[in-house]
């Protein structure tokens, strides 16, 4: 497959492009800060943006020095700076008023240019754009990933077992019911307050995610409870499932509303917004292809002479899925993702440029283009960001075309 996706010329130098996103994504603070790389003041050698990372995350603490002056204010014996001396947050004050980039800037040197031009503000396009690629990237792939935990696990379950294959005993379905029952209490109606306060506050991730450890540890502890009844052997007669119907009836549901207006009337309810809240949502609500994709292929893969040779072997489904009928139906799939990865990229690019969802703090390229809204005659302000959007959907099209002809040529 590798060598028929490489023949399609336009797909393989989209990867290419997506290497260089995925670099400047993982080494932006490298590339635009105002704070060095590395420094050395006093005979001491310093890395501000390495020991930023631990402040971020409580472990160190800045010296206090670098409080006193600008980083470009700094007697240094040595010092390596970025390429672009500003951060997405830095204001250039001189600057401000949609600075063009074709224009005269009130600037001490050429070093300091600001090359993509600025926002109203004062704050540096070109380092916005880099900050901007690392959110882009950073939702459609873990928005993705989250839609295909979900998706992959409802669809194989749905196109393996269907609606006759899929058998439970009374004492695990009635335990599973009255647990799914007590953990959506517990984790969320009894915490209702809580969520509420945690979303005006801006702290929805924090309790969010304590809700989820109270609903799958009340998950685990049903199945501890099951253990213990199939060591009393009592499992009860066992009922069959018709999963394939009532997960393809959650699928229409779910399609049946606009992704876009629910994902808007969801982050709307929330007073301050956070880009993981808006990662999540989008891959609870982009699942359902990767669903019906993996259900079709499964339909068929299920009835193959080497899955009824397992089965005649005595294997268990679980086993038969797992490890012969799943990583046969899963290649395909990576054509959806491709394409997710790109609407997830749309959705929030959607999004910040009408400003819901996303925190003020975040740069994001939406946001950016948002500016060229309020000021028309700032034209880099569309130009830049739009493109950058566009570059990196059509890239994403690209592949996941790519996988399709290298898979369907098989």
């Amino acid at each position: 497959m590798s060598q028929r996706f490489r023949k399609n010329r336009l797909a393989f130098w989209s990867l290419r492009v997506l290497y260089v996103l995925v670099f400047i994504a993982v080494f932006g603070d490298f590339i635009a800060n105002e704070k060095p790389i590395y420094c050395k003041i006093e005979g001491e050698s310093h890395f501000p943006i390495f020991r930023q990372y631990l402040i971020d995350i409580g472990l160190a603490k800045l010296d206090a020095r670098f409080f006193q002056n600008d980083w470009d204010e700094h007697d240094y014996e040595s010092v390596v700076f970025p390429f672009i001396p500003y951060s997405s947050k830095t204001i250039d004050g001189k600057n401000g008023g949609y600075a063009s980039p074709f224009e005269k800037q009130k600037i001490v040197s050429a070093r300091y240019r600001h090359w993509l031009g600025t926002d109203n503000l004062g704050h540096d396009v070109a380092a916005g754009m880099i900050s901007g690629t690392r959110v882009a990237l950073l939702v459609g792939v873990i928005a993705m990933s989250i839609a295909s935990l979900i998706g992959i696990l409802l669809g194989s379950m749905a196109g393996f077992f269907g609606d006759d294959r899929f058998q439970v005993s009374k004492s695990s379905l009635w335990v599973y019911l009255i647990g799914l029952f007590v953990a959506w209490f517990y984790a969320f109606k009894a915490r209702s307050f809580e969520l509420s306060e945690a979303a005006k506050g801006g702290e929805l991730s924090k309790q969010l995610l304590i809700s989820l450890l109270i609903f799958g540890t009340i998950l685990l502890t049903c199945r501890c409870i099951l253990f213990f009844i199939k060591k009393m052997r009592w499992p009860g007669k066992k009922v069959r499932l018709p999963l394939d119907l009532i997960i393809m009836r959650m699928i229409e549901v779910l399609n049946s509303i606009p992704g876009f207006l629910l994902l808007l009337s969801i982050v709307g309810v929330l007073q301050r917004g956070s880009i993981f809240i808006v990662m999540a949502i989008i891959g609870l609500i982009r699942w359902t292809s990767i669903a019906r994709f993996l259900r079709a292929e499964l339909l068929r893969i299920r009835n193959l002479e080497y899955i009824e040779a397992a089965r005649a072997m005595g294997f268990s489904n679980k086993r038969i899925l797992l490890r012969h009928a799943l990583p046969n139906a899963l290649t395909p799939v990576l054509i959806t993702i491709s394409f997710g990865v790109a609407s997830a990229i749309l959705l929030e690019s959607a999004l910040s440029f009408l400003g819901f969802g996303i925190g003020e703090e975040t740069v994001t390229w939406g946001k950016l283009l948002s500016e060229a809204r309020r000021y028309p005659g700032a034209w880099w302000m569309a130009l830049f960001p739009g493109g950058a959007i566009f570059i990196t959907v059509t890239i994403f099209n690209l592949i996941g075309e790519g996988l399709t002809k290298a898979i369907g040529s098989e």
